[in-house]
């Protein structure tokens, strides 16, 4: 099994493309070993090893999120972790439930800007999504009111230097392009 890895803008995460699907739909997020001892397999077996902060689980890709320094003493760890995992055939996901938002919280807008929103979705989901996946994140649509689209970032773009400037810069534009009733976006946990 030959396990590529990416850099992600994000210096304290790294991609990890094993080959194979990881989730058939949706994302997983996880941020402390406990969760994701629980929900995943994969995911306990990662934060196992010292200096893993993070793990997120996408299509087909794992990001990483660790402190410290360097990937130098870290990333080979995490690739055997990773092959001995799919070697052994043991799913990804502890439950068949759909990761996408495990333990994620609701949707909150106003009925009367249902329209508008399945608009600012549609948007995300075919332009921006996509993009970040390939930055080894995901960007997921929280909530829209009185102009302002929220908007949760997972996997590499949490915590990312440059995430503020895809949300201001990248996101905020195409969307106020588009949809005029949009003056800013803005990040929620």
């Amino acid at each position: 099994m030959f396990i590529q890895t990416e850099s992600t803008p994000n210096p304290a995460t790294l991609k990890f493309l094993p080959g194979k699907e990881v989730l058939r739909e949706g994302t997983a997020d996880f941020r402390n070993a406990e969760a994701a001892a629980e929900a995943s397999p994969l995911a306990g077996r990662l934060f196992e090893i010292p200096g893993v902060t993070g793990v997120f689980f996408g299509y087909d890709f794992i990001t990483v999120t660790k402190e410290g320094p360097d990937w130098q003493h870290l990333k080979p760890a995490i690739l055997g972790a990773i092959m001995e995992h799919f070697m052994s055939g043991a799913p990804v996901m502890a439950s068949a439930a759909p990761a996408s938002e495990a333990g994620g919280t609701g949707e909150f807008y106003d009925k009367a800007d249902e329209e508008l929103v399945l608009t600012i979705k549609e948007l995300l989901d075919t332009r921006v999504r996509p993009a970040v996946a390939q930055d080894g994140g995901d960007i997921t649509f929280r909530g829209f009111e009185n102009g302002t689209v929220f908007l949760h970032m997972k996997g590499a773009c949490a915590g990312c230097p440059s995430s503020t400037a895809t949300l201001k810069h990248g996101i905020q534009n195409l969307l106020r392009h588009f949809v005029p009733e949009v003056q800013q976006v803005e990040q929620v946990a």
